[in-house]
């Protein structure tokens, strides 16, 4: 039960920071200031006004009497003093009945007060408190016709209560506006923290980055950048030496091919020197890879032009392009464009119809590619993005493949933030899918 509950509330709670913090600080606010108007309004507000109107009430009272008792001269009199001393205004129309629209607002403290005043003290009456801007409207049954009096309104309603609405309204306002500053500045070095984290965990240049912010949140900003500093430290060494290992092992493999030219037995020097071949493609291939992923900036580009670009260059009218134009990303070209042809290239060896489409899904770019070709087994769909790993004998024997296309191209995906996934095509080959944060 409890854990619905509060499953409940955690759905209803904003999820930003920003918007919880403000509600932190505002809520307080808002239910202080409720509370006290409450307070106010029922101890001050109603009990102030309920007293008024029964004086005023007894007022009326007193006034009927007069107009039951006294003769027209004492009557004349009574009402001047009434008007000169308490803003009254009395007369007495014959021949007239109480109207019959209901003005009474309900909803109206003033209205309830008059009203509940009144009922036990006089049978017949109609009262209107919004006809006049000033003054009530009141009227009651008196012999043959009857006696309006009209009063003010302040003899029924005390005046500070919009003072003190102000006056309650207006620092809550304050405070609150004052909150929402301060918090502004406080989330501001946060989101740029994620945005920095999330541009980073693309492989996006980021310049110098400036902690800022609360003591708590500079910390995290300058350990991020440590950190930051030390992954890049890290790959460039990797880089440089994996680089420097494949230039060092150029001449061994350029010796082997002078000694195995001299080699009698030609089919033994054949077989070995396409495994040369294929070991210094594998040198090349990596090599490509690692200048390319040096030297690539991101940038915004047009991605169904860039695709399009990639499939006329092949000149096959087998490739179908099945996207619209003008959808952009922003990444680094030479990595998506290296990442594509690798995967249109795959299909191509195993394939001879291939269909490529673009969509935007939510906040993904999808990039899929069908083809025709064999296919291949769900269980070696993990497998075949490892480098140089080949699911079978005969693929192997293909010397125009070591293994490292997917491998290359599964990681300039996870590169932008993105993926790859496979699946079954309906042309009956492979699907490799990509999706692409926008």
């Amino acid at each position: 039960m409890f854990y619905g509950l509060s499953e409940i509330i955690k759905n209803l709670l904003p999820k930003r920071l920003f918007y919880r913090g403000l509600l932190i600080v505002a809520v307080p606010i808002v239910v202080l200031q409720v509370t006290i108007t409450l307070v106010f309004f029922d101890s001050l507000w109603i009990k102030t006004n309920k007293g008024m109107t029964k004086s005023l009430v007894s007022e009326i009272v007193t006034i009927i009497d007069i107009y039951n008792n006294e003769s027209e001269y004492n009557k004349k009199i009574v009402t001047d003093l009434y008007n000169k001393n308490f803003s009254f205004s009395v007369r007495f129309l014959e021949n007239e009945k109480l109207p019959d629209i209901k003005v009474e607002r309900w909803f109206s403290p003033m209205d309830r007060t008059l009203r509940k005043e009144l009922k036990p003290k006089i049978n017949q009456y109609w009262f209107n408190t919004i006809a006049y801007k000033e003054v009530v409207d009141l009227r009651i049954k008196f012999r043959d016709g009857v006696l309006q009096i009209f009063f003010p309104k302040e003899r029924i309603q005390a005046s500070s209560f919009r003072i003190f609405a102000l006056w309650i309204t207006l620092p809550a306002i304050l405070m609150i506006t004052i909150a929402i500053i301060f918090l502004k500045n406080q989330t501001r070095p946060i989101t740029k923290l994620a945005e920095a984290s999330e541009r980073f965990g693309r492989g996006e240049d980021i310049e110098e980055f400036r902690a800022s912010g609360a003591l708590e949140i500079r910390k995290a900003g300058l350990e991020f950048d440590k950190m930051r500093k030390r992954i890049l430290r890290h790959l460039n060494q990797r880089s440089e030496m994996l680089s420097g290992i494949s230039h060092d092992l150029r001449t061994p493999l350029t010796r082997i091919k002078l000694q195995l030219a001299m080699i009698k037995d030609k089919d033994l020097s054949k077989r070995l020197s396409e495994d040369v071949d294929e070991m210094e493609k594998m040198l090349n291939e990596y090599l490509q890879f690692a200048s390319t992923d040096a030297k690539d900036k991101t940038e915004t580009f047009d991605l169904s032009e860039l695709v399009k670009n990639i499939n006329n260059k092949y000149e096959n009218p087998n490739i179908i392009n099945d996207f619209d134009s003008q959808i952009y990303f922003n990444g680094r070209k030479n990595l998506i464009q290296r990442c594509i042809n690798n995967l249109i290239d795959n299909s191509l060896k195993y394939g001879k119809k291939i269909v490529v489409k673009i969509k935007k899904q939510n906040s993904n770019i999808i990039i899929s590619i069908d083809d025709d070709g064999p296919g291949i087994p769900k269980s070696e769909y993990q497998n075949i993005i490892k480098p140089f790993y080949k699911i079978d004998k005969s693929r192997s024997d293909s010397k125009s493949s070591v293994g490292l296309g997917l491998a290359i191209s599964s990681d300039i995906a996870k590169s932008h933030g993105g993926d790859i996934n496979f699946e079954k095509s309906k042309l009956g080959g492979l699907q490799v899918k990509i999706s692409l944060p926008v």
